[in-house]
């Protein structure tokens, strides 16, 4: 090498000296030295990219790794060693992952980034009560290993309406995903395993959250349909009252009615202007979503599958009649638009489906 060059000890190329970088006693260029090196974030020094180690977030050197530094088991995030959290097997966990994987159970406030499953825009999602078995991290793990297995349909409030237990609450799906691909046969089957109970616990409701979406496009095409789906449970209060499985005062003190009227659009100017709060038989106070919350909680599969079906075919009639149509509308004629079997089986339990009463298993 003379005085004002010099060969880069990477590439071979040749280069003013003035542009030379030192590395490990060596001398490369400044583009051998942005592409294959990196400064370690936690010692500051320099090294080659075949010594380092990164989760796609920080770059640190193999060194400070293996003395500082562990990955978490669970998001492959690099952490301090000092301050993972490990479970008996001492594997370790970043914060996010312990709370997820350590501490299932949410505070009632916590809300995560939704997750949509099918093609909306109509989603469904749901909010289970289960009660008597504890608010246990144990069983709350095993239920969402039941829920979860191939994506995360599933997370775990805390309640404070429950005595002893905890809330189940759905990602958005759409019905088609509930009834197909959503394993809540395993879920409900695992609550029960653990001791859980829902109708017979006397304190848990069945939630059914519905997108805003559903229901058009623009605000003014919402309340217009909204206001219709209000009619319509109303209209037919009796039948609902016995389909939800909840005694007067129970619906009375956790989801009241708004009181029937003339019209679909007078019910909604009823229920804009009652400031009654979320405790009401259809809740209108989230921005995103309607909430129905009128149904008994159950661990009975074909319940909960027909209890979907039936605000599945509420929003039918909100969405697809007219309010002259709504309004000439009878039960029977209701029940003649159902075609699921869930559905059909569930009503028939009740002595709701036109006078068929079949014999109806014991719920949980």
């Amino acid at each position: 090498m003379d005085n004002t060059t010099f060969v880069c000890s990477n590439c071979g190329a040749v280069h003013l000296l003035t542009e030379a970088f030192s590395m490990n006693g060596k001398y490369i260029c400044e583009e051998c030295l942005q592409a294959y090196t990196h400064v370690c974030e936690s010692c500051g020094n320099r090294v080659w990219d075949a010594d380092t180690v990164s989760d796609g977030n920080i770059v640190i050197c193999r060194s400070c790794y293996e003395s500082r530094y562990t990955h978490c088991c669970e998001c492959d995030r690099l952490i301090l060693s000092e301050s993972a959290y490990y479970d008996d097997d001492e594997e370790p966990y970043c914060h996010n992952c312990w709370e997820q994987t350590m501490r299932p159970i949410h505070e009632y406030s916590y809300k995560p980034i939704p997750i949509f499953y099918g093609d909306g825009p109509r989603y469904f999602g749901v909010e289970l009560e289960i009660d008597n078995g504890g608010k246990d991290h144990y069983a709350a793990n095993h239920i969402l290993n039941a829920a979860n297995g191939n994506a995360e349909h599933l997370y775990i409030k805390s309640d404070g309406s429950l005595d002893c237990g905890m809330e189940l609450v759905t990602h958005p799906m759409t019905l088609d995903y509930h009834m197909n691909f959503m394993p809540w046969d395993d879920i409900l089957d695992e609550a029960k395993h653990l001791g859980y109970l829902s109708h017979k616990s006397q304190t848990c409701g069945l939630h059914i959250h519905i997108s805003r979406k559903t229901f058009g496009d623009s605000e003014l095409e919402q309340e217009c349909t909204i206001a219709r789906l209000l009619y319509f449970i109303e209209k037919f209060w009796p039948e609902l009252l016995r389909f939800s499985r909840r005694t007067e005062s129970q619906i009375n003190h956790w989801a009241a009615r708004y009181g029937m009227k003339l019209s679909p659009w007078e019910m909604m100017s009823c229920a804009k202007n009652s400031c009654a709060g979320r405790y009401m038989a259809v809740n209108l106070t989230n921005y995103t979503t309607v909430e129905i919350r009128i149904f008994r909680g159950t661990l009975k599969l074909n319940t909960l599958l027909a209890t979907l079906q039936m605000v599945n075919a509420i929003c039918d009639v909100a969405i697809f009649m007219s309010d002259e149509e709504l309004q000439a509308l009878s039960w029977h004629g209701f029940l003649a638009r159902i075609t699921k079997p869930e559905l059909v089986q569930y009503l028939k339990e009740r002595d709701l489906y036109k006078n068929e009463p079949v014999f109806a298993e014991e719920d949980d």
